[in-house]
């Protein structure tokens, strides 16, 4: 694989690449990822669409690689996680630059510390933003709600960018500034999406770009590029441009209007936007667009977060009506009912194939790889969903690297063909006895993948009384509990421990060994049947004369099948089941097409056999693999020695950046060293020269480069220099 990337990079052809879980892949697309850069200068990109992907490449893959290619490059090589502006601190609204949201609590002064888990929440955000390099939530561990962190971060629309009297302190600029000096960046595909439709230039330039998990590509694609529309959007715009316009009641006699033609609209799709929808929007578009006039500021004058929180609300609900109303040839519009939101009208393209064609595989390399590309034998099926097939098609190949698990050997696919198909009210009764003896039979180690979160929390519920019953010692967690990293990390240290979810745990969730023996899936994961944008796909397919359902709703069913199945063996030694509990994987007519598309286990529906070898693994089974913790994050990456189970107190670690024993380097790179997140260029080594000869002192030095005294004092003794007045002092570094 590794030598595929290297020949898709220096023949200019994209590559499609299919490898099983335990290849590698990672360090099969990084290595050469990481000699590109060093040959031209310029960073690659590696797009992942989990969070839990991401992590494992800067916490664990890539430190590794650089360690392992440091004394063949000469230097070791730089990587940086860049991510949206939602995962970060905002250091202005930590101080008090934006306007209170109805329920903030940024105050330490304004939180009664014993009256609720969101005050507490603040009060820790704010001691730990004190301490954090990096400001990236992954870094929080424990996490905090959703509420609480909305209560320390903005959107890119709220940010007020370079005109934030805070921006040399910002945490997302940072990470960005460090990001254009490193050679590989790592980022998930929504950013990347951004970054490439949007035209906002958040990453730097860069001609190879790896996406991995890239089965979930277009979803993510979709998803970044679907917009909604609510009453409470636009009177939550409205009153927070009060006080800078007089014409936000119009806006707001805006969104009544469009509350009440909205609720009497019926979930699901809409066949056109009908007339009386399309007056409100039009209310709603030309209501925002006299206040957009209103919000502009003052020339010479710059505006402020008040301001700019207003702007990016008006603008969003301006834009989002425009869009509905142009009633574009692909886009889908659908309705759908939210107990906390009311009504929500959304938007989205049916098709994204030319979008990702134009924007993403032009002016680059693209790798994309994942352990579910092939179906059916051919990557047609992804190559078209993503703008790779048809006439001005670019150039590409796809390879299939295997596996390297004896899978028939190693694990068991079990369908309990005895259950009734599941119903639309959630798992039967006959369902949860059987998830109950699954997992008492495994003794735990059991990693339950279900359709929907609700499926997932009764199941949870329904368990946790029943262990509690008996005394079994048996924990169930479940996702939202925590964050997705942490309550892994906990899962993989506690073999009696279950984790219950939904599709964030389909895929990018790695436990090898024996705390993860069992996999359970409750139900065939088909798009459901009112899904908006499935059933337009379907419909559109029809029309052609294909087969709408194997196309649309089989292929979804199939990739998530297979990438829940990939969860239970991660090494050569692990043994284990995957329990389907859908009796339809052996009796409807598409049966064989599911079944082909799960790895090669041993297939059986013999119950009682299945609960003997999970008592047996149980009774057999090793000590649970080390867990380690993720390490604390600097601004271009893990720091090295570090670990975020650590005490915060200690501060961030310093790393080590001197020049690493070993043979000459085999590979000139234009980059010059990295040290604390800065890269050094060639003048500002020239200055440390000068300097040094000028007996100029440290503090001097440090305001001229306007650098830590740290990082100019790891570079100093790089290159082998020493101040003649050391008045500043440098400490160990």
């Amino acid at each position: 694989m590794a030598k595929a990337v290297e020949h898709a990079i220096d023949s200019d052809e994209h590559l499609l690449v299919q490898a099983g879980t335990g290849t590698g892949k990672s360090l099969a697309y990084l290595v050469p990822a990481v000699k590109h850069a060093f040959e031209t200068g310029k960073p690659a990109v590696v797009a992942t669409a989990t969070l839990a992907l991401q992590s494992q490449i800067v916490d664990r893959d890539m430190p590794r690689v650089a360690a392992a290619l440091a004394p063949v490059l000469g230097r070791r090589p730089t990587y940086a996680l860049v991510k949206g502006r939602r995962n970060y601190l905002c250091a202005h609204k930590l101080h008090g630059g934006f306007p209170d949201d109805d329920d903030t609590l940024l105050s330490v002064e304004q939180v009664d510390h014993g009256a609720s888990r969101l005050g507490h929440e603040v009060v820790r955000l704010r001691e730990w933003a004190d301490v954090t390099e990096s400001g990236d939530r992954d870094e929080l561990v424990p996490g905090v709600s959703e509420r609480a962190w909305r209560q320390v971060s903005v959107s890119a629309h709220e940010c007020m960018g370079s005109r934030c009297p805070m921006v040399t302190e910002c945490f997302v600029e940072r990470s960005r500034e460090a990001a254009k000096d490193v050679d590989v960046i790592v980022t998930n595909h929504s950013f990347m999406a951004i970054d490439a439709f949007e035209g906002r230039q958040m990453l730097p330039e860069h001609e190879l770009l790896v996406v991995d998990e890239a089965h979930e590509l277009v979803d993510r694609v979709t998803s970044t590029i679907t917009d909604e529309l609510t009453a409470s959007m636009v009177s939550t715009a409205a009153r927070r441009a009060a006080k800078l316009s007089e014409r936000t009641e119009d806006v707001e006699d805006a969104g009544v209007l469009l509350q009440d033609v909205l609720a009497g609209l019926p979930e699901g799709r809409l066949p056109g936007v009908s007339d009386s929808l399309s007056l409100a929007l039009a209310r709603v578009r030309d209501t925002t667009s006299r206040v957009q006039s209103d919000l502009k500021p003052q020339p010479g004058i710059e505006a402020d977060g008040a301001r700019q929180v207003a702007r990016a609300a008006i603008d969003e609900i301006n834009e989002n009506a425009a869009r509905i109303l142009e009633e574009r040839a692909l886009d889908v519009v659908w309705v759908t009912h939210d107990q906390r939101r009311g009504t929500v009208l959304r938007v989205a393209p049916m098709s994204v194939a030319g979008l990702v064609r134009e924007r993403i595989f032009t002016e680059r390399t693209v790798v994309l790889t994942s352990a579910t590309l092939e179906l059916g034998g051919s990557f047609d099926a992804l190559a078209g969903t993503i703008g790779l097939r048809g006439d001005g098609a670019p150039a590409w190949q796809g390879l299939d690297v295997g596996s390297p698990f004896d899978y028939p050997r190693q694990a068991i696919a079990y369908v309990a063909k005895h259950l009734p198909a599941p119903g639309r009210d959630g798992a039967s009764p006959q369902s949860l006895d059987e998830i109950e003896a699954l997992v008492r039979a495994a003794g735990g180690r059991t990693l339950g993948l279900f359709s929907s979160m609700r499926g997932a929390q009764n199941a949870a519920e329904e368990l946790r009384g029943r262990f509690a019953k008996d005394g079994t010692k048996i924990d169930i967690l479940c996702q939202g509990d925590d964050q997705i990293t942490t309550l892994v990390r906990q899962f993989a240290r506690e073999p009696s421990t279950c984790l219950f979810g939904t599709l964030t745990l389909w895929q990018g969730v790695d436990v090898p060994g024996s705390s993860c023996q069992l996999v359970i899936i409750d139900r065939i994961p088909f798009p459901r049947p009112d899904d908006p944008l499935a059933s337009a796909r379907s419909e559109a397919i029809a029309r052609m004369g294909g087969n709408g359902f194997m196309a649309v709703s089989a292929t979804h069913a199939a990739l998530r099948l297979a990438q829940g199945a990939g969860r239970l063996i991660g090494r050569g030694d692990d043994r284990g089941v995957v329990a389907i509990l859908d009796s339809r994987m052996m009796t409807a007519r598409y049966a064989g097409f599911l079944q082909r598309s799960l790895p090669p286990f041993w297939p059986t529906t013999d119950r009682e056999m299945v609960m003997a070898a999970l008592t047996r693994l149980d009774e057999i089974a090793p000590p649970p693999l080390p867990v380690a913790d993720p390490a604390l994050r600097g601004i271009a990456g893990a720091v090295e020695g570090t670990s975020m189970a650590a005490s915060v107190s200690a501060g961030p670690a310093a790393v080590d950046h001197r020049p690493v024993a070993g043979p000459p380097p085999s590979a000139t790179s234009t980059r010059t060293a990295v040290t604390g997140g800065h890269a050094w260029t060639a003048d500002q080594d020239a200055e440390l020269r000068d300097a040094v000869e000028a007996g100029i002192d440290g503090d001097e030095l440090a305001d001229h480069l306007e650098l830590d005294p740290e990082v100019i004092a790891v570079r100093l003794e790089q290159l082998g220099l020493r101040l003649g007045e050391p008045t500043l002092s440098f400490g160990d570094a």
